[in-house]
């Protein structure tokens, strides 16, 4: 890879970390019946799968919750520290991390980017929301001490509102990978 390509991609993973804070800002909105609030930093992380790609999406994200867990307070609601991380939002947390991984792979599998927007959005609902609610639920049964089918079913709530956040994230990165020509990128290793 130039050295140009990587520092463009390295600059792109710093401002998704940015973009990851500024998202956390909203606070969270509760649910009551959960202790799980709706944020709109998932979309943050799905955008970051799309936009850099499985390696430099996976940094990024990863490089947002290696600041949260030594506790600068950047998650919604301006928490942050390992406390989280083991708390009910733990399984979501982790699920964040490899989220970027299988969007990234999966586009770049399919090659997405350059078919319609609606298979775009399909692989961000299969690899972002499911799989978060997913991996968030079993967290959530395991720490909350309730059962997984619980878990799973208090988690549609979050169904209505990861249906628009994934869309609003396809069509922000698909105007940001036409504007910056992204896709020339995207495949790189």
């Amino acid at each position: 890879m130039k050295r140009s390509n990587t520092t463009r991609l390295l600059t792109l993973s710093a401002m998704m970390v940015a973009i990851l804070i500024i998202l956390g800002l909203f606070p969270g909105i509760p649910l009551g019946f959960i202790p799980v609030p709706i944020v709109l930093q998932n979309m943050g992380v799905m955008m970051s799968g799309e936009l850099l790609g499985p390696r430099y999406g996976t940094i990024s994200v990863g490089l947002f919750l290696l600041l949260a867990f030594l506790g600068m307070p950047i998650l919604s609601g301006g928490n942050g520290g390992m406390a989280v991380f083991i708390g009910p939002t733990g399984g979501y947390l982790i699920a964040w991390l490899f989220t970027p991984l299988l969007i990234g792979l999966l586009i770049n599998r399919f090659q997405i980017y350059n078919k319609s927007w609606i298979f775009e959005l399909l692989i961000l609902l299969l690899a972002g929301v499911i799989f978060i609610d997913l991996v968030g639920a079993i967290w959530l049964s395991y720490q909350s001490h309730i059962t997984l089918i619980a878990a799973l079913i208090s988690n549609l709530a979050f169904i209505p509102g990861d249906l628009i956040k994934s869309a609003l994230a396809v069509i922000i990165v698909r105007r940001i990978r036409k504007a910056m020509h992204l896709s020339l990128f995207y495949n790189l290793p």
